[in-house]
């Protein structure tokens, strides 16, 4: 039995604890705003906050994360409003999207260590995160933007 929380419910599991916390998420409790990308954390898009920190979903066995509290982006605000989400919509960053949870999920780490980061902190934190379609400018503006920032 693994007992942590996730958004801040404490769940208690019966999974196999080598189980990646990313398929806990998405195939055990439906949280399916977690992507899978690549499986082996090269990615981005299964970025989750573990205790705080940013963690790739798909490799971190649901073992680590015992104990702990886990947020995904559906935990991120309860109203979908987190600034930075707000930004998001404001600014049009996404194009398919699929990247778009690890991405706001590292940039709100990000801005809870550093509320007013440069373009080289936002570029140096979002830079293991990956977006196809290559939307990287308004995804910078969109993290000054919530940042209360010039978005240039």
């Amino acid at each position: 039995m693994i007992i942590l929380k996730v958004n801040g419910a404490e769940l208690k599991l019966d999974v196999d604890p080598e189980m990646p916390l990313l398929w806990v998420l998405r195939d055990v409790l439906g949280l399916t705003g977690t992507k899978y990308g690549c499986g082996q954390a090269l990615c981005g898009a299964c970025v989750v906050h573990l205790d705080g920190e940013t963690v790739r979903a798909c490799v971190t066995p649901v073992k680590r994360a015992a104990g702990g509290s886990v947020t995904t982006i559906e935990g991120l605000s309860p109203g979908g409003d987190h600034p930075l989400q707000r930004a998001w919509v404001e600014l049009g960053v996404p194009q398919c999207g699929f990247c778009q949870s690890g991405q706001i999920m590292s940039a709100a780490a990000l801005l809870r260590k550093n509320p007013r980061p440069s373009n080289e902190d936002i570029d140096r934190s979002l830079a293991g995160n990956i977006c196809r379609c290559g939307t990287y400018t308004r995804i910078r503006a969109a993290v000054r933007k919530a940042a209360g920032l010039p978005t240039e």
